[in-house]
């Protein structure tokens, strides 16, 4: 009798279970790698190569062998930081722009094979790889399209290089989580001693399907990154943030490495076909590569926990960089700040007050679908609303009064993307009033984390406005960060330096007149900062001189990766006396564009 009492009741379950079914997929939708792509949240970047020794970000293609050589190189130093900054992975730099191989690749002699790090013998891919699986994080490799060393880059003979480099990377260094193809793609380089300028047509000289292809045939569990992914996409700037409004949907066909609308990346397409979410890549230092000079400009842990706001929080992921420095080690000050910033995100989101409320809901799909699926720690359970209902509220009740400054909300993406605009409110003497977060509340996607002024209330509720469809909600905390801020202030960057006043400003350039014939050293040229950054130079010269009609020629160069990454630049030239300088743009970013800037100084 006991057993048929049993089997009724499982019966009826499955009864209850069969009338309840989930709401219908919206497409697109991610792939189960995707899905747990961005459940790794955060995840390192490494830049190492030449560039570190000679004080370059983009080298010229040029830098001599013997120049490569660290001398107390530690890949399990790298992965030990990256593991106590609660990290999930490492992406290794394989080969930059400047062609040089971090492996000993057998098509080519400009690598690590030909260095004296360890007379010939060393591999630093292979032993980043064997220091990730030791400390059990996943490995992923950065692959540049562009090479300034080859003299065949530009012809289809470099189109097979390419892939036969791609080829070993996959094959020989187990299994990768994510293949980064960067979109700065042809320009000036030193080509085999060419010396020139070669364009490409971004869209199909690499024929990156094939790429795709041979990635998902030899390295089926890795994204790929790039402009339009189709793994996972640049979020269009490299400070680290995506916006408040971010789906994870493009118009794929669109979209293309070296994309010239990137700004769109910061938020994605609302009416995108394909699914391809957001990584915000960011360096802990003002540079990719290590650069001595700025050891005292490592980003802090404030603003480390701000970009994790900005990054996980709206619905992408975090990927850190870490210039290694010239003896073949991440340098403390970047591991002690990474590590607290883990920390101080540990201790502000350690609490969910949820856990201990009561949590209703002003419409429900049914019992399997219930507001108690919200905290049961099951990423694959979730809250849903009935057939047709894209619109309805939760209420949070804590029993008593508690502070609370922190919001999380999770969408149950394997079902796609929904959410579109909703709002949070708290109970305050009987009223409902707005929390103040100080950002649009629109998309929320894997995760969306909330700031605002420490308020106290016994209930907090969430009002959904607008959906694309039934609403899918698998996780929802609220927490107090009693020694948080609420959000990291930018501090101005730029020297002041010697007083000026404009003389001279015309397409291409701009003349400055000093109060009195001084010896200056350095410019200091912080781009445009708007959005679009219009007017960016890419390659100047600098002249100084006593009289207007008669400057010299003091310093020439190039602002390298300045159009991915507009941050404050610095010139420093022998010491001159002078009364006027001039900035002179010999090439800018887009052709035809004026110069435009935010800040010059001189000093």
């Amino acid at each position: 009798m006991k057993r048929y009492i049993v089997a009724v009741i499982t019966m009826l379950g499955s009864v209850v279970g069969l009338a309840q079914k989930a709401p219908k997929a919206i497409e697109p939708l991610p792939k189960a790698s995707q899905v747990e792509w961005q459940k790794m949240e955060t995840y390192a970047f490494i830049h190492f190569g030449p560039n570190t020794f000679g004080d370059r970000e983009w080298g010229y293609g040029d830098a001599p062998l013997e120049s490569f050589n660290p001398t107390r190189l530690d890949c399990e130093q790298w992965a030990r930081t990256v593991k106590n900054a609660g990290m999930k992975g490492i992406i290794l730099t394989a080969k930059h722009h400047d062609g040089f191989c971090l492996w000993p690749t057998k098509y080519t002699d400009y690598s690590v094979r030909n260095t004296p790090y360890k007379q010939g013998k060393g591999d630093i891919v292979g032993e980043l790889a064997a220091a990730c699986k030791k400390y059990w994080l996943k490995f992923g490799l950065y692959l540049s399209p562009w090479d300034r060393h080859q003299a065949f880059y530009g012809t289809a003979l470099y189109r097979e290089y390419f892939y036969a480099q791609l080829h070993e990377l996959l094959t020989q260094y187990g299994e990768l989580f994510e293949v980064w193809f960067d979109g700065a793609n042809g320009g000036d380089g030193w080509y085999g001693g060419a010396k020139e300028t070669r364009k490409i047509d971004r869209r199909t000289y690499y024929d990156f399907p094939r790429a795709w292809a041979m990635v998902d045939k030899l390295q089926p569990k890795a994204q790929i990154f790039s402009d339009g992914g189709p793994g996972c996409r640049w979020v269009g700037n490299e400070d680290g943030y995506a916006f408040a409004t971010n789906w994870s949907f493009l118009r794929s066909k669109e979209v293309y490495p070296g994309y010239e609308h990137y700004q769109e990346l910061q938020h994605g397409h609302r009416d995108g076909d394909k699914w391809i979410p957001a990584e915000c890549n960011v360096s802990i230092r003002p540079g990719w590569f290590y650069h001595e000079k700025e050891d005292c400009k490592v980003k802090s842990v404030e603003q480390l926990v701000d970009l994790y706001y900005r990054s996980v929080g709206h619905n992408g992921t975090q990927l850190i960089n870490f210039p290694v420095n010239k003896e073949g080690l991440i340098h403390p000050i970047d591991s002690a700040n990474a590590v607290n910033y883990y920390k101080q995100i540990s201790d502000e989101l350690k609490k969910n007050l949820v856990l201990k409320a009561s949590v209703k809901a002003s419409n429900t799909r049914g019992k399997v679908f219930s507001t108690k699926k919200l905290t049961d720690g099951n990423y694959d359970t979730y809250w849903a609303t009935a057939d047709g209902v894209s619109a309805a509220t939760i209420t949070i009740d804590f029993h008593k009064v508690q502070k609370v400054n922190r919001m999380m909300l999770q969408e149950y993406i394997p079902l796609g993307q929904r959410v579109e605009k909703f709002c949070v409110e708290y109970l305050n003497n009987g009223q409902w009033l707005p929390v103040d977060c100080g950002e649009e509340t629109t998309t929320i996607g894997y995760k969306r984390l909330l700031r605002f002024k420490t308020i106290e209330t016994r209930k907090l509720r969430v009002v959904f406005e607008k959906s694309r469809g039934e609403l899918c909600i698998n996780n929802v905390g609220v927490f107090y960060a009693p020694k948080a801020k609420e959000k990291y202030a930018e501090k101005a960057s730029v020297v002041e330096g010697i007083d000026k006043k404009l003389v001279k400003a015309d397409a291409s350039s701009v003349v400055f007149e000093l109060s009195t014939a001084s010896s200056v050293k350095t410019l200091y040229y912080l781009p445009d900062q708007s959005a679009s950054h219009q007017g960016l130079i890419s390659d100047y010269e600098i002249l100084a001189g006593n009289d207007l009609n008669k400057l010299q020629k003091v310093a020439s160069g190039q602002f390298e990766n300045i159009r991915n990454h507009p941050i404050l630049q610095e010139v420093h030239f022998p010491p001159v006396k002078a009364r006027y300088i001039m900035l002179k743009a010999t090439r800018m970013v887009v052709d035809g564009q004026p110069v435009k800037y935010d800040k010059i100084a001189i000093e």
